[in-house]
């Protein structure tokens, strides 16, 4: 299997998984709420669903790592279905849903964090085992805009489902997850990798090798460290921002209609992919993944705060997909970064740690967060949780500091992309001799 086969595989494979995924995503707030919940109880919906993915995470990475990515794979997508079948039931019973929801929301948690770190983990194997000689930033990236593409179509379908019933975008979503089971089963082959057996009688054993590997080679390396705690900070506001606009932009609009949220959706998709495509070309003015990580945490903050701030829609608009774009670009330069630091064995287990480290600011922030926007409303939340992420902005510092070779960026002509000199001065000027507070860690 070439190179260029096992990317079209993965860029088929990732476009089918967030198709179905995107489906709920500009509906999916609107629908908690219409099923009973009030804005506090959606987000200890989605805490459980992230507390999951914490949970979760050791176990499932033995199996990405045993097993293999696949097996990981098709056990997320058939988990997920099941899970996003449940979601529709639960208005249909006489319980309260709260309970019901969180439930479910944990049982999700369990699907996704199969997922978490096994498709990545693949490609990174298969395209060393093919002969791949490109950077994995452009991989990641060009895989960010199939996947941006994809969320743009279910967005907005998802909002036109909507508008005739918010159960319908779960349905789909549902036979969705099906067909990328089916996709996966196909052409997903764990190349580079030997695949062992997970017997009951070793699981134990297992489940300490992938917590200790996860510290070993993600958590005791300063720089990783850094960086899970990083993107704990910056987890915990973008979930909750990410639901939290659908019914604050109703209340800017003084709308309660539904396709609207799908159209907004996909501007976010389009933002995305927009901050996805600029990573190569940023990355060719500046050889520093650092230097890419803290121009757009720092725009971030500036853009979540200003939400809030915003005295009108199409402002608030405009701030939140300036956010959504800082995503676009944060994502493949941490995914590069990572599996530069790690050695092929343990990628899915240190990815699967990242992650969880990640999802416990996220289960922090959605929690405060959304107690927050009750007791007061959503801009306060925006101005509260935009503010907090300014703290990812000295952990980056600090692994820019450690110099490890993972922050360089290598053209293929072997040479470093010089950076002060393209006009990056801002970060450029964080030198050899800064050495910045890390926050301890």
């Amino acid at each position: 299997m070439t190179s260029t086969a096992v990317l079209r595989s993965y860029f088929a494979i990732s476009g089918v998984y967030t198709l179905s995924a995107s489906l709920i995503w500009g509906v999916n707030t609107l629908f908690l709420l219409e099923a009973g919940l009030d804005i506090f109880g959606v987000f200890i919906a989605g805490a459980a669903f992230t507390a999951g993915n914490v949970l979760f995470e050791i176990p499932t990475g033995v199996v990405a790592d045993t097993v293999g990515r696949r097996a990981s794979f098709l056990c997320s997508v058939s988990i997920l279905s099941v899970g996003t079948l449940a979601y529709v039931g639960i208005p249909y019973l006489a319980w309260k849903p709260l309970l019901p929801f969180t439930v479910a929301s944990v049982f999700l948690g369990l699907g996704f964090s199969f997922y978490s770190g096994a498709l990545e983990a693949w490609l990174v194997d298969a395209l060393d085992a093919s002969g791949y000689e490109g950077e994995l930033d452009s991989a990641f990236s060009r895989g960010a805009m199939v996947s941006g593409a994809a969320m743009l179509i279910g967005t907005v379908g998802g909002g036109l489902l909507g508008q005739l019933d918010l159960g319908l975008p779960f349905l789909a979503r549902s036979g969705l997850l099906a067909l990328a089971f089916v996709v996966a089963l196909l052409w997903m082959r764990d190349l580079g990798f030997d695949a062992r057996p997970l017997r009951l009688r070793t699981l134990r054993r297992e489940l300490a090798n992938v917590a200790k590997a996860g510290i070993r080679h993600g958590w005791s390396q300063r720089s990783l460290r850094l960086l899970m705690l990083a993107a704990a900070v910056q987890t915990g506001f973008i979930i909750w921002g990410f639901y939290a606009w659908q019914p604050y932009f109703q209340e800017l609009l003084e709308t309660d209609a539904v396709w609207f949220a799908g159209v907004i959706a996909s501007g976010v998709a389009l933002s995305t992919m927009l901050g996805n495509a600029v990573v190569d070309w940023f990355a060719r003015l500046c050889g520093r993944r650092t230097t890419l990580l803290l121009w757009a945490a720092s725009i971030q903050t500036l853009a979540a705060i200003g939400i809030g701030l915003s005295p009108s829609f199409p402002l608030a608009l405009v701030c939140l997909l300036v956010v959504t774009s800082t995503m676009g670009v944060i994502g493949p330069v941490r995914q590069a970064y990572i599996h530069k630091m790690v050695p092929a064995e343990e990628r899915a287990t240190v990815v699967s740690f990242d992650s969880m480290v990640a999802n416990v600011g996220g289960v922090g922030g959605q929690a405060g967060l959304g107690y927050l926007a009750k007791v007061s409303d959503y801009a306060t939340g925006y101005v509260a949780g935009g503010a907090v992420t300014v703290l990812a902005i000295p952990l980056l510092l600090g692994i820019r500091s450690l110099k490890e070779d993972a922050d360089q960026i290598i053209g293929k002509a072997g040479k470093k992309s010089p950076c002060a000199a393209q006009g990056l001065a801002f970060v450029g000027a964080v030198d050899d001799k800064t050495h910045t507070a890390e926050a301890g860690a």
